[in-house]
């Protein structure tokens, strides 16, 4: 199990941009495949973005795509989310979730595929 922690929330204004980090230790961070989430209040926890392990493959929420970015460093053990253009309906708890998968192709965009998440980050986005 690799445990994940979260950073770089914060308050910004419509149209910044913040950049999420997700810190992996106690694992192999490469075999694992990579997502983020998000939960605003009242509602069920959402897909934003995911990424295969080797870093080649990607998938975004629509309502995300040409603003916000997946990435990951697997020298550093770190994934990140890259949002700009925030809009006040991005607001939430933002949580990245990993999975070892056996292809450096695979991804998920299931929350009930992914096993190891972190505490999460509150994103607040004031129009």
């Amino acid at each position: 199990q690799v445990q994940l922690v979260e950073s770089g929330g914060g308050l910004v204004q419509a149209g910044d941009s913040l950049r999420l980090s997700c810190a992996a230790s106690g694992g192999t961070f490469s075999n694992y495949a990579m997502a983020w989430f998000r939960q605003a209040p009242g509602k069920e926890r959402e897909f934003v973005a995911a990424i295969a392990w080797s870093g080649a493959f990607t998938y975004y929420l629509e309502s995300v795509k040409g603003r916000f970015t997946i990435s990951r460093d697997n020298s550093k053990n770190t994934g990140y989310l890259q949002m700009n253009s925030l809009k006040a309906e991005d607001t939430a708890v933002y949580y990245c979730a990993a999975v070892v998968t056996p292809s450096n192709r695979l991804y998920f965009t299931r929350k009930e595929e992914y096993n190891n998440w972190g505490q999460g980050t509150q994103v607040t986005v004031s129009s």
